[in-house]
């Protein structure tokens, strides 16, 4: 590490004119990475669902509808035309009413209420689309201006168009506030108005150069683009602190500033890489999930903190050297001075803290396990409803593919399942066409959207909501009938049925995330500290909070999305447990000069400021992610990683102190064997 220094410190010019290369190459491919809002494609390939996307799109023009439009105060022969003009709109792939699978002609009373109510009531009529992707913003716009005030157009594509067209502008809110935010912080608590620039412009390069390699992934989901960012400027600013602060030791210490540069390096060095790897292992656990989203975020975090290690050991120290006298013009006093008084208060109320954690530690793990949870993409806060709802309830449109070719099944199949009181509208060529007219003597339209060469589609209405115990029993029912009559050979397409699969797949993921994370970052903390008591310790510290955290939910009444459920246990254990490692690691090194009380006091005082400084900005980050989101799985996750980052810090201020305290002799002993 030694040349290593010398030479970032001989070459700092062209070392900073490298990474500023880099860091403009990385934001023109930035803008060539898509973004993907579309949960269900992070599936695995082998559930049945995302099988059934894909032989749907090979077999047939047409998808699951994704889009619905009501129309009031219309007559049928009104409504007719009105679906004709709809069709017509480029983008618009499909669309279904009540003609497709009743005739409309006869009287309505002749038509079964249920099918009747689901397509027609009111005077007003709903209709079920597809919209093509590719052509969503235009086509939802000219559907708008066609139905006026008289209509309403909603669905899953409408949401992902707004949440396409809002993601950009909440990203920028977001980062402006933490920037903002962040400079405020570091202003207070560094020595220098110069050093927050510093900093900020060295992440600000790590940060480009993340977001453009991300090319090589070809997508990111929108959850990373709205979050990858400012969790890695949060996350990884402490590097910095950590670097400048021993560059501001050795200064003081009489040592010229290429000097004092390379001792920091090589003293900041280890901690700098340890507390990297224990984030890094922490995102990393989420590339084991089967369900990709894991392995998008989780490369994507990883990555950056690499990124920011490298910026902070090689750009930083350049930079530092180069601007030093910047550094030194800018100087302010200490704003938050070690504070004795302060230590024993933390310290005194360690214990009172630790008797409440053992009161509330049960409840915690068992109500974090216990919560209410949501598997898909729903937007988690309550939303006013729509007149649409008010009428037709929500939209659950799904489309079983069955082996095509034995009419008189799928006849049979389509009568039981009209049957079922959660299905209020079934359409397929044996139940509306009919078993007995040949398929030459229909339209190549009508023949293509309801069969292709290998299947036939069987398009359901189902009265129940996308995501609920009853719509996953019904998704259960529908497959099994399906594979009573054909066999293995049959799919079932639609938002419940990738919800269903989700909530299989995100449940086993669950385990080996949270095992590998403890697993991987209990074995750094082992070779960091050689002691089996320390990693214990100190993942039990952290651990508890991720508990506390996950536990309000629960014992507040609101649901939880899964998915954050998963990711928040490894991001709050990768990101916090570096707190943990700082107060440790200080607090072996004063015991060796001081008793273990007068250790842990020494040890507040020197941490708390670190400690509360990354903390600060951590916290802030994920609660501007939680209030300026509009989406409710990205809202959810940055509303817990604020609230988890605060339990974190206080267990570390104030628990960690006591339960090394109490465990001191197998902590001392272990670091004096060390020694030997």
């Amino acid at each position: 590490m030694n040349a290593i220094s010398k030479f970032i410190v001989k070459h700092k010019n062209a070392v900073v004119a490298l990474f500023i290369s880099f860091a403009v190459i990385c934001m023109l491919l930035q803008r060539l990475v898509d973004v993907n809002y579309d949960l269900k494609t992070y599936l695995p390939e082998d559930t049945n669902s995302t099988m059934a996307t894909q032989i749907m799109s090979e077999e047939f023009e047409a998808s699951n509808s994704n889009a619905r439009v009501l129309i009031k105060d219309a007559e049928i022969a009104e409504v007719l035309s009105i679906k004709k003009q709809i069709a017509s709109i480029q983008g618009v792939k499909e669309i279904r009413w009540m003609d497709d699978a009743v005739d409309v002609y006869q009287p309505l009373e002749m038509i079964p209420q249920k099918t009747l109510d689901s397509w027609y009531k009111e005077n007003s009529a709903i209709f079920s689309l597809t919209i093509d992707e590719d052509y969503a913003v235009a086509a939802c716009e000219e559907i708008e201006e066609l139905i006026g005030e008289r209509g309403e157009l909603t669905g899953d594509i409408v949401d992902t168009v707004r949440i396409k067209s809002s993601t950009g502008g909440e990203v920028g809110a977001m980062l402006g506030g933490i920037v903002i935010v962040i400079l405020i912080i570091l202003f207070l608590t560094t020595g220098s108005f110069f050093e927050p620039i510093l900093f900020m412009f060295t992440m600000f390069i790590a940060i480009l150069l993340n977001s453009g390699t991300n090319i090589f992934l070809g997508e990111i989901s929108f959850i990373t683009k709205t979050t990858a960012t400012i969790l890695q400027l949060a996350v990884s600013m402490d590097y910095s602190i950590f670097l400048l602060h021993r560059f501001s030791e050795f200064r003081r210490e009489g040592e010229d500033v290429k000097e004092a540069m390379i001792h920091a390096m090589q003293k900041s060095y280890s901690s700098i890489v340890a507390s990297g790897i224990t984030t890094v292992i922490g995102f990393g656990a989420l590339g084991v999930m089967r369900f990709k989203i894991g392995p998008d975020l989780g490369t994507v975090l990883a990555k950056g903190v690499i990124f920011s290690i490298l910026a902070v050991l090689v750009l930083l120290p350049a930079l530092t050297v180069c601007t030093y006298r910047l550094i030194d013009k800018t100087r302010h006093r200490d704003f938050f001075p070690p504070s004795r008084k302060l230590a024993l208060i933390a310290l005194k109320l360690g214990t009172p803290i630790l008797i409440i954690v053992g009161v509330i530690l049960a409840p915690a793990y068992l109500g974090q396990k216990s919560s209410d949870f949501m598997y898909g993409a729903s937007v988690v806060e309550e939303n006013d409803i729509t007149e649409t709802e008010r009428l037709f309830g929500k939209s659950n449109d799904m489309v079983l593919l069955v082996p095509v070719g034995d009419r008189v099944k799928e006849k049979e199949l389509s009568q039981a399942l009209i049957e079922k009181e959660y299905v209020s509208s079934v359409i397929s060529y044996a139940n509306s066409v009919g078993v007995t007219i040949p398929s030459e003597y229909l339209s190549t339209n009508v023949l293509s959207s309801l069969e292709s060469e290998n299947y036939s589609r069987i398009i359901l209405k189902l009265n129940l909501e996308q995501e609920s115990n009853e719509t996953f029993d019904a998704i259960s029912e529908i497959r099994n009938m399906a594979e009573s009559a054909y066999g293995n050979d049959c799919y079932l397409v639609g938002v419940s049925a990738s919800i269903y699969d989700m909530r299989n797949t995100v449940v086993q993921d669950n385990k080996m995330v949270s095992m590998i994370s403890i697993l991987g970052i209990g074995i750094v903390l082992l070779f960091i500290f050689r002691s089996i008591a320390i990693p214990l310790i100190l993942l039990f510290t952290i651990e508890t909070s991720i508990w506390i955290n996950l536990a309000i939910p629960y014992f507040s009444g609101n649901p939880l999305v899964f998915i954050v459920y998963m990711i928040i246990s490894a991001i709050q254990l990768g990101s916090t447990v570096d707190y943990a490692i700082l107060y440790t690691g200080r607090y072996r090194e004063n015991r060796n000069l001081y008793d273990k009380k007068e250790a842990a006091i020494k040890t507040i005082m020197d941490t708390s400021i670190s400690i509360l400084t990354s903390a600060s900005i951590l916290t802030a980050a994920g609660f501007i992610i939680g209030t300026v989101s509009s989406n409710g799985v990205t809202g959810q996750l940055g509303t817990l990683i604020g609230r988890g980052t605060v339990l974190s810090a206080t267990m570390v201020l104030f628990f960690l102190p006591t339960m090394l305290l109490l465990c001191d002799p197998l902590v001392h002993k272990k670091a004096v064997e060390r020694r030997k």
